[in-house]
């Protein structure tokens, strides 16, 4: 157990790395010579715009979650979990003849979509500008809690000022009765008053009457 640890495992380990590191040195020289061509693939896809849109946004539509979201967000993370997925994408962009497309599939297959992210995320880019992105309008947020306070505290105030305005007006309209009234009482008192001083001297006036006819007073 001891040799195996101290012998096999450590020349197992150095043939791995001397293997990626040839892989990763390999794979800069196709992003390499790929980042030279990247003016010449961006003309022809400006040209060839129109005709590639029904056909890339059929490929896209058809594709799984995982490559919908790398196309949008581009992370190296999801090349490596997803690889699979994105070489399989690539053959069919280069099926259409997407510009760009079939150095970067080759590639893919010999060293993997995350050693030529670049040369991926150019295509991915591309493809991105046929696809729609749906804005999310969000709804007005709700008004602070204080403002609702003092709102309510204003409408309470202001039933309270009516309901203080209707009392007073309510006490104004009983005075008023109250002095009419009076104001009644007080002419009823006067004509009462005219009504017995005018019937007096009627009443006097036939004893006076009486008196002459009887006489003069004997002595």
């Amino acid at each position: 157990m001891g040799y195996w640890q101290s012998k096999v495992i450590p020349k197992i380990k150095k043939v791995f790395e001397n293997k990626n590191s040839g892989k990763r040195a390999a794979a800069a020289e196709a992003c390499k010579s790929f980042d030279e061509s990247k003016e010449d693939y961006s003309k022809q896809f400006e040209e060839k715009k129109d005709e590639l849109q029904a056909k890339v946004v059929e490929i896209y539509e058809g594709s799984s979650a995982e490559i919908k979201t790398l196309v949008k967000e581009r992370k190296e993370a999801g090349l490596k979990k997803y690889s699979a997925a994105v070489h399989k994408f690539l053959e069919q962009l280069e099926k259409i003849d997407f510009p760009g497309s079939k150095p970067v599939s080759e590639a893919s297959s010999k060293y993997g979509p995350a050693y030529v992210s670049g040369p991926v995320f150019f295509v991915f880019e591309k493809v991105s500008t046929f696809i729609v992105v749906e804005e999310k309008v969000e709804p007005p947020p709700p008004p602070p809690a204080t403002e609702t306070k003092t709102e309510e505290e204003t409408s309470a105030a202001v039933k309270e000022r009516e309901i203080v305005v209707e009392e007073e007006k309510k006490e104004e309209v009983v005075e008023i009765k109250k002095d009419e009234e009076v104001v009644e009482v007080k002419k009823e008192e006067e004509i009462e008053k005219a009504t017995t001083t005018e019937t007096e001297p009627a009443s006097e006036a036939p004893k006076v009457e009486e008196a002459a006819a009887a006489g003069p007073a004997k002595p």
